[in-house]
């Protein structure tokens, strides 16, 4: 097979593909959807979700420190013990936010790449059109 049939099949064999016609033996049915809306929604919802989680997470945390402080000042082991409570919750409170923070970035890059990667696909499809026209 020379390369201008091979490369004739495979363009044949994406365009059935791009018009929904199952390719291949076995064919298919499209069972995956990207819809940019529900990305963009679910995306906006992590990072409502950090704002709030940010503003609300770390209130405490002067006063944490003012009261271990001052319990060790004291005598009391429950100082430390408060600021080792302390120390885990910003940690795990900070691992949350970052993954509030990559969940939404990655679903707006992927919406954005989506719409672009679709132009693309219409755009290579309308010039396939129009070389059908002059081969």
């Amino acid at each position: 097979m020379s390369f201008d049939e091979e490369w004739r099949q495979l363009r044949n064999e994406a365009a059935t593909r791009l018009n929904g016609v199952p390719a291949g033996p076995g064919g298919g049915t499209d069972d995956y959807k990207v819809v940019s809306a529900e990305l963009k929604a679910v995306g906006n919802e992590a990072q409502e979700l950090f704002h709030r989680f940010e503003r609300d997470a770390f209130h405490a945390g002067a006063q944490t420190d003012t009261a271990s402080k001052s319990l060790d000042a004291d005598g009391f082991l429950t100082g430390s013990a408060m600021w080792t409570m302390w120390d885990t919750w910003r940690g795990q409170a900070e691992t949350l936010l970052s993954a509030c923070a990559h969940i939404h970035n990655h679903l707006e890059y992927t919406a954005a790449s989506h719409a672009g990667n679709e132009e693309q696909l219409i755009t290579n499809f309308s010039i396939a059109m129009i070389d059908k026209h002059f081969t």
